[in-house]
């Protein structure tokens, strides 16, 4: 990130500017929680359900005000919030020194839930149970970023076919840094979650392509299922000194999906056009074949 000195009031007035339109503050807010790893400019567009063209005008009003940086990722474009940018106009506007708690919570208004309302039916939560043949790994870091970006509406659980006693390091370190709660996380086997007494699924999700080709249990109720398959970390690192930035791209793909998800106005869809969006959602960016193949067909 560069370091600002002091800043001038045009240059306080040209942030404030910037973020005074609503797509462009939704659309920063929505780069702060996707920290640090960005988003392509289609999911970003996806996301907001906003048309590309449109977004592109207002990604460039905040790259001007220096809110927003960008980067080339083979044919992609990702877009990274700098929240530096944003945190001197607390200093601008006096916040600091003993006025702490309150430049602490200027600049947290930034972190609230970007949550489109009213878009689920009160009091009711959907499950949502993610599997991965090993449980240690996608899995899991798709059942913290359900429960942590689902803010009540979703509720995830994970299993796999054949779980690994313990969650790999990596994932659960990455997680941690990310500020998500790791407590109770675990590999667990599926079939916990087929017994008469298991919470009812809305949704079953394969991440990777190994869970997906192997016959699963029936689950109580009719959930939707689908297969959001991406690579696993072995298939991204060659050696253990690419494993963190391999474990960064899985989760930024898993991001993008059951982020994506939560912000589905479930209740309102038909069933068709439910299964039709939980397909599109599968196709984004980083899908193994298997996964573009099956919405495809």
């Amino acid at each position: 990130m560069p370091e600002y000195g002091p800043p001038t009031s045009r240059e306080i007035a040209e942030i404030f500017t910037a973020l005074s339109q609503e797509t462009r503050l939704e659309a920063y807010r929505l780069l702060i929680r996707y920290q640090p790893f960005g988003l392509a400019a289609g999911d970003l567009s996806r996301l907001l359900s906003v048309p590309h063209n449109t977004l592109s005008t207002h990604l460039r009003a905040l790259k001007n005000a220096g809110l927003v940086r960008s980067r080339k990722e083979g044919r992609s474009v990702i877009f990274v919030a700098d929240p530096d940018r944003f945190d001197v106009t607390a200093g601008f506007l006096g916040l600091s020194g003993d006025d702490k708690a309150a430049r602490d919570g200027f600049s947290s208004a930034l972190h609230y839930p970007v949550r489109r309302p009213n878009t689920q039916t009160p009091g009711h939560v959907h499950n949502v149970l993610i599997l991965c043949s090993s449980n240690s790994a996608r899995s899991l870091m798709a059942e913290a970023i359900v429960n942590r970006e689902g803010y009540g509406d979703f509720r995830a659980f994970s299993a796999g076919s054949t779980p690994k006693r313990k969650p790999h390091p990596v994932a659960v370190e990455l997680l941690d840094s990310l500020g998500y709660d790791t407590v109770g996380l675990k590999p667990k086997s599926w079939t916990t979650f087929a017994e008469p007494d298991a919470p009812h699924m809305d949704f079953v999700l394969t991440v990777c392509d190994r869970a997906a080709g192997e016959p699963c249990p029936h689950w109580p109720g009719q959930p939707l299922m689908a297969h959001w398959g991406i690579p696993s970390v072995d298939e991204l690192a060659s050696s253990k000194f690419e494993t963190r930035a391999a474990f960064e791209e899985t989760y930024r793909n898993l991001m993008n999906r059951f982020t994506s998800l939560v912000n589905l106005a479930v209740d309102r869809l038909s069933l068709d056009e439910l299964k039709r969006r939980v397909g599109a959602i599968g196709r984004i960016e980083g899908a193994t074949d298997k996964a573009l193949y099956q919405f495809e067909a």
